[in-house]
């Protein structure tokens, strides 16, 4: 049997506090399993008027009935909606640390993040770049060695560059990268969904693929050598693709995740067909890590509006990650 999730309440001032109070509000409608939050009381007291059951350890869960169980991270401040602190951003952080050692020592089933300010957490001396390479320190996995899959209902991706400037993608493309990102990719299809044999699309950089080099080589020169690589592996990769052909309904049948060679081809795809649904899942780790593919929402923090789908997957899907680990 998995343990409770654990699921860190984010920033106490954004709309973390508030879709997970809605998440644990609608738990059986949503078919959610056993979870408890990780965060600052008051910032769910503000925002959401269902009862919290305070608890020390994840096997307390079980006591509390209708609450929602808390592990309580205190803020010695007052929380508004929408007005993030520095208080704040250290109570967020605590969390996190709290959260992930949870998971780590088993007592937790696996970890779903909240939304975090990275500003606000930089600004208190935080030097990740987000709550993914944190994790990964804790978890004693380099950063080069962790990937981002987003997930949603019908579409799975992986951005070979991530955080990037556009005009910098061809110059940090490599070889090496994409087939360090395709491993992982493999991987984590069949140790968290399952799939024994998963098929890999990958996307071109230019537009058509390149058109046989007419529109850039990186096709030619750095896309097909990886994915010949991985196909020398064992792995079923196949490309580079077009993307502007890759993301209709047909051609999402034909793959299990798509290699995508930066930021937004991965996220445009994924966010316009499942934007209240998608989950950032972090490939790579000892633990199943999971959060919402959106922010703190700090601009309509508190005001009842906020959508708490996202963070519903993100804690199914990390839920169900951890029954496929626990299989295999």
């Amino acid at each position: 049997m998995i343990p409770p999730i654990a699921v860190t309440l984010g920033d106490p001032a954004g709309i973390g506090p508030e879709i997970i109070g809605r998440c644990w509000e609608q738990r059986e409608a949503l078919g959610l399993p056993p979870f408890f939050g990780v965060g600052n009381r008051d910032s769910l007291a503000g925002v959401w008027k269902g009862p919290v059951c305070q608890i020390e350890h994840p096997d307390d869960v079980g006591t509390c009935c209708d609450a929602l169980p808390l592990i309580e991270v205190a803020d010695s401040e007052v929380v508004e909606p929408g007005k993030p602190t520095l208080i704040g951003a250290r109570c967020a952080l605590d969390a996190l640390e709290i959260a992930t050692g949870l998971t780590r020592s088993g007592a937790a089933g696996a970890l779903a993040t909240g939304p975090v300010s990275k500003a606000q957490l930089q600004a208190i001396g935080f030097t990740h770049p987000g709550q993914t390479e944190f994790v990964g320190e804790r978890c004693g996995v380099f950063a080069a060695n962790l990937a981002m899959m987003l997930v949603g209902p019908t579409l799975r991706t992986v951005p070979v560059t991530i955080h990037v400037a556009l005009a910098d993608v061809p110059q940090r493309l490599t070889t090496d990268l994409i087939v360090s990102r395709g491993r992982a990719a493999a991987k984590g299809l069949t140790r968290n969904f399952g799939i024994q044999n998963p098929r890999i699309a990958v996307a071109g950089l230019n537009p058509h693929a390149g058109e046989s080099g007419l529109l850039g080589r990186e096709e030619i020169d750095v896309i097909a050598p990886a994915i010949a690589e991985l196909q020398a592996e064992g792995i079923d990769a196949f490309g580079p693709l077009s993307a502007d052909a890759m993301f209709h309904e047909h051609a999402r049948k034909t793959y299990d995740a798509a290699l995508c060679m930066y930021h937004d081809q991965a996220l445009v795809p994924l966010k316009t067909l499942h934007f209240d649904e998608g989950v950032n899942l972090t490939l790579g780790l000892p633990i199943v890590r999971t959060a919402p593919d959106h922010g703190t929402a700090f601009d309509i923090a508190g005001k009842g509006i906020a959508s708490h789908r996202a963070m519903a997957a993100a804690i199914k899907t990390a839920h169900a990650c951890a029954v496929h680990r626990a299989i295999d």
